[in-house]
């Protein structure tokens, strides 16, 4: 037995009727103004039907803009202040301010007699067809998610993923945002960095440099080891634990090769590696143990010939 469809109630047909008169009453001013009649009659019909409407709806539009980034606002900051990540912070926020921006459309809709229930239905059917056209954003979207929960790094870390390198100032929804060593914003779909293999630099708080240099053959291996050994123990900002090493590296071409090991804190890992090569360069120097230059040896089978040029 199929259900009878309810009969429509009496505040429906009072809305339709409202409706069909407002949009009666703008065809009628619009006709008016296109036939030449510009009286101030026409001028007061048409503000009502046409300008405050439009006025109304900008004002509220502005409305809703102002208030979504004020709730953003509050949003992180209140969740900035419970000490929630501020990658979570910032997500949380943004949200907050895609909610308070719908609501706002379905409000600004419904206050121009638009059927919001509806609207909404017809939003919930064209999302499947929409969302078969737009597979990559869904695919962005989810992996925005999956970056939130697995969490492989976080707003302010160091990170080399999608061929890109740099520091993390926004994951978003849909895009993932990079600053640059050389401060350039560069903002990356999350499918990409989630599909890809992401190299956290900054995840460990203690990472090792590694300084390779070279010295003359004819310089002796133990005192070269014990001189570069004293460098690594006493270089400003090492870390003792790992403890610094030194290794002999390999035997190049016109070189003894080694490799400085030392580990320091990830915040003043770069500005040690320049003291630990300035104080290896010191160090060789007072030790009086060469740091070659790149040579080569050339034999000659043939005779030579020397002419002397004549004045």
């Amino acid at each position: 037995m199929q259900d009878t469809p309810a009969a429509p109630t009496a505040t429906d047909a009072a809305e339709v009727v409202t409706n069909n008169e407002t949009l009666q009453k703008a065809q009628d001013v619009l006709s008016r103004v296109i036939e030449g009649d510009f009286s101030q009659q026409t001028w007061i019909d048409l503000w009502g039907a046409v300008g405050w409407p439009v006025a109304k709806a900008i004002l509220l539009i502005l409305a809703v803009l102002m208030v979504s980034g004020w709730v953003r606002r509050f949003t992180t900051s209140a969740l900035r202040k419970t000490k929630l990540d501020e990658t979570l912070a910032r997500f949380f926020g943004n949200m907050a301010r895609w909610c308070v921006m719908l609501l706002g459309v379905l409000t600004i809709l419904s206050t121009f007699g638009v059927e919001t229930t509806s609207f909404a239905a017809v939003i919930a059917a064209l999302g499947f067809a929409v969302g078969m056209a737009m597979s990559g954003m869904l695919s962005n979207f989810a992996a925005g998610i999956m970056l939130l929960i697995f969490r492989p790094f976080k707003i302010g870390d160091y990170v080399k993923a999608a061929g890109i390198a740099g520091t993390i100032d926004e994951i978003g929804i849909f895009t993932t945002t990079f600053d640059t060593l050389q401060k350039a914003r560069i903002i990356i779909p999350n499918a990409k960095i989630f599909g890809d293999t992401i190299e956290n630099v900054s995840h460990h708080p203690v990472r090792r440099m590694d300084v390779n240099l070279g010295t003359s053959y004819e310089e002796d291996v133990d005192e070269t080891r014990a001189v570069l050994t004293r460098v690594v123990n006493n270089v400003e900002g090492h870390v003792s634990d790992p403890e610094p090493k030194v290794y002999l590296d390999s035997l190049g071409d016109n070189s003894v090769n080694w490799q400085l090991r030392v580990w320091a804190k990830a915040d003043d890992l770069w500005p040690m590696r320049e003291r630990l090569i300035r104080d290896a360069k010191k160090a060789l120097d007072e030790a009086n143990i060469a740091i070659p230059y790149p040579q080569q040896d050339v034999h000659v089978n043939a005779p030579i010939t020397v002419r002397m040029a004549k004045d």
